[in-house]
């Protein structure tokens, strides 16, 4: 818990936003991890084995440490590793259609791409779910099946506007009126508090947004207009982010919805 000497009539409310940013820089200690071992990476002298390799044992690794040491339990993992196989199958298609590129070579790679390329969606599932427990989230009036099918479309969309009409505007607005009413509930130092779920999609997309910048800066992975330098990653994918993270937000739901322990987890609009 963070302590300041702040006083006032500010004071309260300022140790919570700041004890609410701590919270939320713990549930992103495995993306973190991760984005750091991007960046030293970047940094080691030339080495008989390719950096994507090293970063695949990594993730592993990683992973290992987290549930170990109990940060993370068999439920979470079970969450981050379909996050895992279903970010790698959007990179499968994504790849192959040029939206964005692994450039560096490696044996762990197929198809042109990495397979540490699915932790990056992992560390998304981890955040998630440590964020759950560690604000004691309850979602409020959730639609688990109409949140479900918008959310289906969207992963299904970010595919299909190759070929077809782009509806991503349309599946946001069908986001919007599904969680219409959802909102969440969580904890910071003892206070329950409520925000709309939808306001949360954006929020994170935000800082997915510009976690994503970070990553390509320590050659994660390369956007075409990157290949010959840097540049910041385009203010469009800060939409993109919202709306896929309501992917991860079904999965982690249902995850939470199936324990019999976790009881004030997700209460349901009866009308869903």
């Amino acid at each position: 818990m963070l302590t300041t000497n702040i006083t006032g009539p500010l004071a309260s409310s300022v140790r919570q936003l700041l004890d609410f940013a701590w919270i939320h820089a713990r549930a992103c200690a495995f993306a973190i991890a991760l984005l750091s071992g991007l960046a030293v990476s970047t940094a080691l002298p030339h080495l008989p084995v390719a950096r994507y390799d090293l970063l695949v044992v990594y993730g592993v690794l990683l992973t290992l440490l987290f549930w170990r040491r109990g940060w993370e339990n068999g439920r979470d993992i079970a969450v981050i590793t379909l996050c895992h196989v279903i970010g790698l199958a959007f990179e499968l298609v994504k790849v192959s259609l040029g939206s964005w590129s692994y450039p560096e070579p490696a044996v762990l790679k197929f198809a042109g791409v990495p397979l540490y390329g699915g932790f990056l969606y992992a560390a998304v599932g981890s955040y998630v779910c440590r964020a759950w427990r560690l604000f004691d989230l309850e979602l409020v009036r959730y639609r688990p099946r109409a949140t479900a099918v918008v959310a289906a479309a969207v992963y299904v969309n970010f595919f299909s506007h190759h070929w077809l009409p782009d509806v991503r505007w349309l599946l946001a607005g069908l986001l919007l009126a599904v969680t219409a009413g959802t909102s969440v509930r969580y904890t910071v130092r003892g206070v329950r508090r409520r925000m709309p779920l939808a306001l949360s999609f954006v929020l994170i997309g935000f800082f997915l947004w510009v976690a994503e910048n970070l990553a390509t800066y320590v050659g994660a992975w390369r956007y075409p207009y990157q290949l010959h330098g840097w540049q910041p990653v385009g203010v469009d994918k800060f939409g993109a982010w919202s709306l896929l993270i309501s992917i991860t937000f079904v999965l982690a739901a249902v995850g939470r919805s199936g324990s019999r322990n976790d009881t004030i987890g997700v209460q349901l609009d009866q009308q869903a």
